[in-house]
């Protein structure tokens, strides 16, 4: 038996899209020889569809394509994702599951059991676990078919007390295949790969994996399948970030192929093209072509533009340089210097006319008061409007140039630096933002050295630098990454040799800028622990204040 996986980019609710492009690839399988094709966990709409499972014409679109793509297994036969009705009168309206598809019948329906609802997770949310589990009889091959999170429930740590797999070994299957929508951290890939040897193993069985590639708002997903034999060797790897098809046979109880070493990506490289992939498909989605952004010569900025360069081409990105009366020759110049050597189009608006009429405004308000970081502020939020009045005139998609550190401490100013319609770097730490300046420039200089050489600085008084009001950044993002992506407590970080004072700080900072992100873009995520939905917080809570 000969059978192909597909790893494909869906675009939620696009119901004509998704299901062109199935049928598309059951022909290209077909006339690749393939007996069976596989496609992912909710293909067929999208993943993550959220709330538009809700609407009753979303499920009966999804029914209808499920029927469109049956009419077209003929001599092949598929595994396509989609959501089904519920027929029972108790429980949830919805399973999340897969048809098996052969001469244009649905012959089985295979339901989803472990639903996460966890971190970016809320599948619990609409969909009913599965109770009962069959396999799938094709052309003399037992498969066992299961959902993505099905195979999760496996080593020291079960966060289910149930495991589909030990139900469906009793009938002696003959090969496993897992379809899912796993999306990207830069941490998730050696974790996904361990997960899928370690049931491989266990079970003693030859393990077909299809995941999904895309990106779906901030949710980005990397692909990656894979294909192990029954001793938990894995056979081979499909490409990162790139849509594929490809066709493994198995005979003999076996899956034929040689044991393959996995080629790790940096963590900077995968972050660099997740973020490519997420700005590019966040446009193409939502059917924008074009980006503007604030240059402002530092590095931040400069990592966005070239970012966006990369998924847009320069000729669709528009950097708008706005100084103010304490801008340095040397960030205009450093800015400059980047737009020229991306290409991209700019225009330069001074700030400093509009931050000196609102002082003017203000004045009898504040009569007496000396400048502090109110005049800052009216200066980023000058800066705002500017960037908001390019978007509104000319169509422009405006990206959001806050890292994940400024994020995190609340170094930043709502309606000001912190606007755009989605934030492309809010889930990477300074420290990682050099880093990538180093991958964008592996090839030669694009953002310019000084840039990069630079103390940080938001220019909003004269000779200000970040760490005027922020530790260092080595330092910072370290205690941030213990205290976000590891949940520690103060104490747990100060036992760790942290200053006690400067570790309260940083925490009472990141909890009170909790409101700040509420009303911040969503954000690409790349992380094990993003701002936005896979973080939860009170804005009120006394906890950890």
């Amino acid at each position: 038996m000969k059978i192909a996986l597909a790893q494909l980019n869906y675009h939620i609710g696009n119901f004509e899209s998704n299901t062109k492009k199935i049928i598309e690839h059951i022909r290209l399988a077909k006339a690749g020889g393939a007996d069976l094709v596989v496609f992912a966990e909710l293909a067929v709409c999208g993943y993550p569809p959220r709330d538009f499972l809700e609407f009753e014409e979303f499920i009966s679109l999804c029914e209808e394509a499920g029927k469109e793509i049956a009419e077209h297994c003929t001599g092949i036969a598929c595994i396509v994702g989609l959501p089904v009705r519920n027929e029972e009168a108790a429980g949830k309206d919805l399973y999340n599951a897969a048809y098996f598809i052969e001469e244009k019948q649905i012959k089985s329906i295979a339901r989803k059991a472990l639903l996460p609802n966890y971190d970016v997770f809320d599948e619990y949310r609409y969909f009913e676990p599965a109770t009962s589990f069959e396999c799938i009889d094709f052309k003399g091959v037992k498969i066992a078919l299961t959902i993505c999170e099905d195979l999760w429930n496996i080593n020291n740590n079960p966060l289910y007390v149930s495991n589909p797999m030990d139900e469906l070994i009793k009938e002696n299957p003959d090969v496993m295949i897992n379809i899912a929508a796993s999306p990207f951290s830069y941490q998730h890939d050696d974790e996904r790969r361990v997960v899928l040897a370690d049931n491989a193993k266990k079970y003693n069985l030859p393990l077909l994996y299809v995941n999904q590639v895309g990106a779906q708002t901030e949710i980005i997903f990397d692909g990656g399948s894979m294909v192990f034999d029954q001793e938990g060797n894995m056979l081979d790897e499909m490409d990162y970030f790139k849509e594929q098809l490809k066709s493994y046979t198995f005979a003999d109880g076996k899956l034929e192929g040689h044991v393959k070493e996995h080629q790790p990506m940096s963590d900077i490289a995968q972050i660099h093209d997740a973020l490519v992939l997420g700005i590019k498909d966040y446009f193409v989605k939502s059917g924008f072509s074009k980006a503007v952004l604030g240059l402002s010569g530092g590095i931040d900025s400069a990592i966005v533009c070239a970012l966006a360069c990369r998924a847009l081409g320069a000729e669709n990105v528009m950097a708008v340089l706005m100084p103010s009366k304490y801008s340095s020759d040397h960030s205009i110049k450093d800015a400059l210097d980047l737009v020229e050597n991306f290409g991209c189009r700019h225009e330069i608006i001074s700030i400093a006319d509009a931050a000196d009429a609102f002082d003017s405004m203000m004045a009898g308000a504040f009569k007496g008061l000396p400048f502090n970081l109110t005049e800052e502020n009216i200066q980023a939020r000058s800066r705002g409007i500017v960037v908001m009045a390019m978007s509104n005139k000319f169509g422009y998609i405006l990206l959001n140039t806050s890292n994940k550190s400024e994020c995190a401490v609340g170094y930043g100013t709502l309606y000001g630096d912190m606007c755009g319609a989605i934030g492309v770097i809010g889930d990477v730490y300074k420290t990682q933002i050099y880093e990538l300046a180093h991958y964008i420039n592996k090839d030669g200089e694009v953002i310019p050295e000084n840039t990069i050489v630079k103390p940080p600085s938001a220019e909003l008084r004269p000779g200000q630098k970040d760490s005027d009001s922020l530790p260092d950044y080595d330092t910072l993002d370290t205690i941030l990454f213990q205290f976000i992506e590891l949940k520690k407590s103060s104490r747990d970080i100060i036992a760790m040799g942290y200053e006690e004072g400067l570790v309260r700080r940083i925490i009472k900072m990141v909890n009170g800028a909790e409101f700040k992100r509420y009303q911040t873009p969503p954000i690409l995520r790349v992380s094990p622990k993003a701002f936005g939905s896979g973080r939860r917080m009170p804005i009120v809570g006394k906890y950890l204040a």
